[in-house]
């Protein structure tokens, strides 16, 4: 175990490659860190880290993850509430040599090209399989597949036309979360070859889910967003591998009896001596 640095709703533990972020149960931590439980996130996901002045006679360490590299912070492109930022660490003022301390110790393991976008996400999103309630319809997914089952008082005739909702991982090219704290919340499924012209509203496309009070809310809808996220770009990811079938082994028996019917034919001389010596090369030579 590495250092630990206690700030309100969160402990940051330090190791040697990572710090592990543990987020505190309690009734005035937001719902979403209490959600996310733990994060293990790589100094390899970090493009840098801040030290800010926060309310109330606090102190801000916020630890600034590379593009690309969390897809938690991809799903909510920026949509979430400062107190729900998995990456802040609020500490009481007095601990402000410290925070500076710890955000030296984090710049020093940062690589020369953490600015940058990450190649590929290094932060885990949470595992599945997750579920939650939107206004219009229950979402699933399994790992592989995502599932849409609409709820009668809530869909639209156009969903309800449409039936209930299956989507594979290898179906689909992203995902679109528009918080359900903002108008208009949604998780929209974005599928392969479906782009150019203009989407259909979320309550009328049977990719999507709508949000609205009470249902789809951060902390349940999110977390299934990333998930979903992860999944879509790992399969993108993985190069199809196409099983490569095994020529036939030819028959030693059948060469064996074809090499005794050319010899046959060589002695009852309707073959010639370089003629049967170049068709007995040509068998053995399959073994």
């Amino acid at each position: 175990m590495g250092d630990v640095l206690a700030g309100y709703h969160a402990v940051w533990e330090f190791d040697t490659d990572s710090v592990l972020i543990r987020y505190e149960r309690g009734i005035r931590t937001p719902k979403l860190l209490q959600a996310l439980g733990r994060r293990r996130v790589p100094y390899e996901a970090l493009a840098g880290v801040e030290q800010l002045p926060g309310r109330h006679g606090t102190v801000v360490l916020r630890a600034v993850p590379r593009p690309g590299a969390d897809p938690l912070m991809d799903a909510a492109d920026g949509q979430l509430k400062e107190g729900c930022d998995p990456y802040r660490l609020v500490l009481p003022a007095e601990r402000d040599t410290l925070a500076e301390y710890y955000a030296e110790r984090i710049r020093a393991e940062l690589t020369p090209h953490g600015a940058g976008p990450a190649p590929h996400y290094l932060v885990a999103a949470p595992t599945p399989p997750s579920s939650f309630k939107a206004y219009d319809g229950k979402a699933s997914f399994d790992g592989s597949t995502v599932a849409f089952r609409w709820f009668w008082t809530g869909a639209s005739t156009a969903k309800w036309k449409a039936g209930d909702q299956r989507f594979a991982v290898e179906e689909l090219s992203g995902v679109h979360w528009r918080s359900p704290d903002s108008p208009g919340g949604h998780l929209r499924l974005l599928r392969r070859g479906r782009g150019g012209g203009p989407a259909a509203g979320a309550d009328q496309d049977p990719a999507a889910v709508v949000f609205g009070r009470g249902y789809g809310l951060v902390h349940e809808s999110l977390p299934f967003a990333a998930a979903v996220l992860e999944a879509v770009r790992q399969r993108a990811a993985t190069p199809a591998v196409t099983a490569r079938v095994p020529a036939a082994r030819p028959d030693p028996g059948g060469i064996a009896d074809r090499i005794r019917h050319l010899g046959e034919l060589h002695e009852a001389g309707l073959l010639t001596d370089d003629e049967f010596s170049a068709k007995k090369a040509e068998l053995l030579a399959e073994l």
